[in-house]
């Protein structure tokens, strides 16, 4: 059970950001997924999955300062989670290799759906 003291420290986490200050992470990264390459200004539908992710996340006493934030779909700021890298290399190649391994499992669960759909 958390003491007191881990409590007053979790009120020390960098503030959310303000609506204004996400928009211009958005248009500084042109609403492009630093992560994958995703381009928000492709599609409405990419625009509704942007996001922007503190590469040092707040729990690990990141700081809403530009180059701690970058613009992130949904789907990679999710795979990055709150774990903590040394660098956004680090964290981009963590994003990508998982980004890999879900798009392998997936390829290998539709073949196995598509192969049965066709015998029945």
């Amino acid at each position: 059970m958390p003491g007191l003291k881990d409590v007053v420290n979790l009120a020390r986490l960098a503030k959310p950001l303000t609506w204004e200050e996400g928009l211009s992470v958005l248009e500084r990264d042109r609403f492009r997924c630093q992560y994958c390459g995703l381009d928000g200004m492709a599609s409405f539908e990419n625009y509704l999955v942007m996001s922007v992710d503190f590469v040092v996340p707040r729990a690990g006493k990141g700081k809403k300062n530009p180059s701690n934030l970058v613009a992130a779909c949904r789907p990679c700021n999710r795979l990055k989670g709150r774990r903590a890298f040394h660098n956004f290399a680090e964290a981009k190649a963590h994003v990508l290799k998982q980004r890999a391994e879900l798009h392998q499992q997936w390829e290998s669960r539709m073949a196995k759906s598509r192969g049965k759909s066709a015998t029945v």
